[in-house]
């Protein structure tokens, strides 16, 4: 199980929302690439990266650090925010982006989500964002009444290859992780899922470990290493990856 550290960017800056709120902003660091070098020294094998301002407005926003920081990385990283389209997938590939996630884009378009991953396969994450069970679009500002698992089971038969399966409720909360929701997503797909949203303390790590055979396939964590909470060594040699 991987733990993969996340960068959010916001204007060109590393920073962290409340539950996807924009007015609930932390900026961490003003150059977000020394903050991924600092993550990759410190054994990360993979990075996270969120395009806030793309996830608002849908439209890349933040494509130049995103090149700077896959150019200053030796290892893969993986992006989301602002990508609905087969254009915009291939240009963030094109980059250099091992992954791109899809989320707004492919819960209002069906034949979209299914033209990209017949284009890019396994290039291609769903990101599914939930709160209370149900897909959040937008940048988490809306919530639609498509059941979490129903959506995530509709992606598989379309043929994506992983899901990032995030709790907003929990995000940045500080609140620990859903387990029971994680539990249930990985039992609803075959493929894998990514756990994200709530990660507070090395117990959380623990607790997803446990699941991990179900198909928990790596675990996201943001504010918790940027408070220290989480200590990121320990938490790679914990998970194991």
């Amino acid at each position: 199980m991987q733990v993969i550290p996340a960068i959010d960017l916001r204007g060109g800056k590393c920073v962290r929302l409340v539950q996807g709120k924009f007015d609930q902003e932390t900026v961490f660091a003003d150059d977000p690439v020394q903050m991924a070098l600092h993550w990759q020294s410190l054994g990360a094998a993979r990075l996270h990266l969120v395009d806030l301002d793309g996830a608002k407005t849908g439209a890349a926003q933040n494509t130049k650090v995103v090149a700077r920081i896959v150019d200053a990385l030796d290892i893969p990283v993986q992006l989301g925010g602002g990508i609905r389209s087969v254009e915009t997938a291939k240009l963030m590939l094109d980059l250099g982006v091992e992954r791109v996630i899809l989320g707004t884009s492919v819960v209002l378009d069906r034949d979209l989500a299914s033209a990209v991953i017949d284009r890019f396969g396994d290039q291609i994450i769903i990101g599914l964002d939930a709160s209370d069970g149900f897909v959040a679009t937008h940048g988490w500002q809306e919530v639609t009444d498509v059941p979490a698992v129903d959506f995530a089971s509709e992606m598989e038969s379309l043929g994506a290859s992983r899901i990032i399966h995030t709790d907003i409720s929990r995000d940045g909360m500080m609140e620990g992780v859903n387990l029971g929701a994680m539990e249930k997503m990985a039992r609803a797909v075959k493929i894998p899922v990514i756990a994200s949203g709530g990660v507070t303390s090395i117990d959380d790590i623990k607790n997803l470990k446990k699941i991990e055979r179900l198909g928990i396939e790596g675990v996201i964590t943001g504010k918790a290493l940027y408070t220290g909470s989480i200590d990121l060594p320990q938490a790679i040699s914990l998970a194991g990856g």
